[in-house]
């Protein structure tokens, strides 16, 4: 066997994966059909925030990794990752059409004893149902002839203490061929690699992960909104109750969620579980309780300056989190709608974002009615502000 892989999309997966795998001594061939990521890493730029275009441009010199938009470099590896997005329809079902269309173009090229993992967060029973018959398919080849596993990706954008190498991973394969030989493969670069019995139950995980998440971030808004009416700080209470060394997790409160999981993974399960008769009422709620609260902040600044008609508000930081430049789910969108409907003149700040949705980021200043920090990133400067009047969505009272 070679040490050459491929990485099947190239955003906050895929590319900090590559750049793991090559400093393991993997030949990397990463593949993404958006052509100015292909470019920008072949030239030496990062498209993310985790990833230095120092690293990215040290390694494409070195040979160990290049990008490419023709799926025909899969003939020339012999493990296959696929990190491709799996978002939702509008109707909150989940949206399988990235990975339907990858999984087309990587079987056309695989040869016989290729192994074949996804990383992308799927429904239980994908990988054996949907992902194996598609490859049999679009590649002629029998499941004795090709390896499949499944590895859900961990991957939390700008966590400056977990990250690819250190981070568990989680391993399942159709086959304990195939697991055998995924794990041997993760291991190379990553510290602790957990097998589970089967795809179903690493699939389910990692749903479960990111509902847990929903579930209590929407928990902790809530709780937000009642200290706030009781005059006092949630951040405190926080802060307080996460001294008890057990049965306690400190979650924080914001003007929702957003990005490319938490909001996504809890509806995956959900849809499944519909399909097969369980309940799912605190996903549910909590779905309903996190696309509630930026109506909420909405309500906040009308209070505040006695109606929004005609007022000039200013947003700052659009990102779903902070530090990053992924606008994904990010719930300020149904801020800025919000706010506009209400007649408001709105402008928005984000350095890291410049432009979305055809519109421009503008500087802080002093020229606002109102400004309402969404995405407090580290960069900001709000003395720049003046005497502008703040709301915060991060708890305050």
């Amino acid at each position: 066997m070679t040490n050459n892989i491929a990485i099947v999309g190239l955003g906050y997966v895929g590319l900090p994966l590559a750049v793991a795998a090559a400093n393991s001594g993997y030949k990397v061939f990463g593949v993404d059909i958006n052509k100015k990521i292909v470019e920008n890493i072949n030239s030496g730029f990062s498209s993310i925030e985790d990833v230095s275009s120092k690293e990215v441009e040290r390694l494409v010199n070195s040979g160990f990794f290049e990008a490419s938009s023709d799926f025909q470099v899969i003939s020339e590896v012999e493990i296959v990752l696929i990190c491709v997005p799996t978002p939702i329809t509008l109707n909150k079902k989940p949206d399988l059409t990235y990975l339907e269309s990858a999984v087309k173009s990587v079987s056309q090229y695989i040869k016989k004893d290729t192994l074949v993992i996804l990383e992308s967060s799927v429904a239980p029973g994908t990988t054996r149902n949907i992902l194996v018959p598609m490859i049999e398919t679009y590649s002629g080849l029998n499941l004795d002839s090709f390896h499949v596993a499944y590895s859900p990706e961990r991957i939390d954008p700008k966590n400056s203490s977990w990250g690819v190498i250190n981070t568990p991973k989680l391993v399942a394969g159709i086959t304990p061929k195939a697991f055998d030989y995924a794990a041997n493969f993760y291991s190379k670069f990553i510290n602790t690699v957990i097998e589970c019995e089967s795809t179903e139950i690493a699939e389910t995980a990692k749903l479960l992960e990111n509902s847990f998440r929903l579930i209590n971030i929407s928990f902790i808004n809530e709780v937000s909104i009642f200290c706030r009416i009781l005059g006092i700080d949630v951040n405190k209470v926080i802060k307080a109750a996460a001294t008890k060394p057990y049965g306690f997790m400190a979650f924080h409160p914001s003007i929702g969620i957003g990005g490319h999981c938490i909001p996504v993974d809890p509806m995956y399960l959900a849809d499944a579980a519909k399909a097969v008769g369980a309940p799912t009422r605190f996903i549910d709620l909590a779905d309903q309780i996190n696309r509630e609260m930026p109506g909420y902040f909405v309500g906040r600044a009308e209070e505040k300056l006695g109606g929004l008609k005609n007022k000039k508000i200013l947003v700052v930081g659009v990102a779903y989190k902070p530090n990053v430049a992924d606008v994904r789910e990010t719930p300020v969108s149904a801020l800025i709608n919000g706010l506009r409907e209400k007649g408001a003149q709105v402008s928005w700040h984000d350095d890291l974002v410049k432009e979305w949705n055809g519109e421009e980021s503008v500087k802080l200043s002093n020229d606002f009615d109102l400004a309402i920090i969404s995405t407090p990133h580290d960069y900001l400067d709000l003395k720049k502000l003046g005497n502008v009047p703040i709301l915060s969505t991060r708890g305050s009272i």
